[in-house]
């Protein structure tokens, strides 16, 4: 008999993908199962979610805003509002089981999923758990996480270590360079920088860029740089011109695998989701980890790679005098991007997706 599951959660692509990734996963080992995703209104899996080919229903939800308290007086109200829906979505869908990815709308969904006996799975994709999962590590039925030292914040008996699942098409990139230079416009002579900021952009990253682009022209250095809607327009503007020659700008990559193949060295923020991926591609990489998620844990995921010499960092503060020399002193040094390649090659996890989906599975049959 064909499972029914529901896939919660969102609000960046670090959420996103992992959950389209396990959907894809659980299609391949059941095709016949049929999967609703759970987001919140307003958030990017509303558009992501339909684009990948699955239904998707949003909560009115939203996370507590530190800047502005005074926007989170609807909170509550919002909340109350979202767990009775989150009810009525799992009385109408009858879910064989509900996996939750971190996001807004994770919260309510898992929270009334378990408490109306539904079995649970959540994936944590960061080193340090995030406030909403670390409250249902105690309801849900397995956890399954990406990094060691886990049971710091949950029960050590519900942990599964999986590693994050990733895009498989975005990390096939083997003897694609020549296609990528000619598809990207870029000199298949010129070293190759890949600057991503993530799916939102990344300002800290794309400032340093923008101050330091003589500095990489004058070094016949060329750069791919996904630097976010928000941004693209002024930055456009900026690079026009004496740098057009040198710089591909978008907005967002959706060939990412051409990006990466096309590549030198890389250098990212520090979501879970992009180390998964920049460890099976295997090139060097600088990360710069956000300073603005929750318990600093960006800077946790990237030392998990600097500590096995698998990765330089470049803290958000000292980027804009130290970012672009670090990048260049790199390109330079050929002796570390083998390192660095080689170790973060060990730390690859192909098959993430495959193993949660089969756990999915096993909680589905167990019902």
């Amino acid at each position: 008999m064909a499972k029914r599951i529901i896939i919660s959660g969102g609000g960046t692509g670090g959420h996103i993908f992992p959950a389209i990734a396990i959907a894809n996963a659980l299609k391949r080992l059941a095709p016949d199962t049929q999967l609703l995703f759970v987001g919140a209104n307003g958030r990017m899996e509303m558009d992501k979610v339909p684009a990948a080919g699955y239904e998707i229903v949003g909560l009115d939800i939203q996370g507590i805003d530190r800047k502005s308290l005074w926007k989170n007086v609807t909170l509550p109200f919002k909340l109350y509002k979202s767990i009775s829906r989150a009810r009525q979505i799992v009385r109408d869908f009858k879910p064989d089981v509900a996996v939750g990815v971190g996001g807004y709308a994770s919260g309510p969904l898992l929270h009334t999923a378990s408490q109306m006996g539904v079995p649970c799975l959540i994936q944590e994709q960061n080193s340090y758990a995030g406030i909403t999962n670390k409250r249902l590590g105690k309801k849900v039925d397995k956890i399954c996480v990406a990094f060691e030292g886990m049971e710091r914040f949950f029960p050590k008996e519900k942990i599964l270590f999986t590693g994050n699942p990733i895009r498989r098409e975005s990390v096939t990139i083997r003897n694609k360079r020549f296609e990528a230079t000619e598809l990207l416009s870029l000199s298949p002579h010129r070293k190759t920088i890949l600057l991503t900021g993530g799916s939102l952009g990344a300002r800290t990253l794309n400032e340093c860029m923008r101050a330091g682009l003589d500095k990489l022209i004058d070094a016949d250095v060329q750069l791919v740089w996904q630097c976010g809607e928000y941004y693209y327009e002024g930055l456009s503007r900026a690079v026009a011109g004496k740098h057009a020659d040198y710089v591909k700008l978008t907005a967002f990559l959706h060939r990412m695998d051409l990006a990466y193949a096309a590549a030198d060295i890389v250098i990212a923020r520090a979501g879970a989701g992009t180390i998964a991926e920049l460890c099976v591609v295997g090139k060097p990489v600088i990360l710069v980890p956000s300073p603005n998620v929750a318990e600093d844990h960006q800077t946790k995921n990237a030392l998990a790679l600097v500590n096995k010499n698998a990765a330089l960092m470049v803290s958000d503060a000292e980027a804009p005098q130290k970012l672009v020399d670090t990048a260049l002193d790199l390109l330079t040094n050929r002796s570390l991007c083998e390192t660095l390649a080689t170790n973060s090659k060990q730390l690859a996890i192909l098959d993430a997706d495959e193993v949660i989906a089969r756990e999915v599975l096993k909680l589905a049959e167990s019902k």
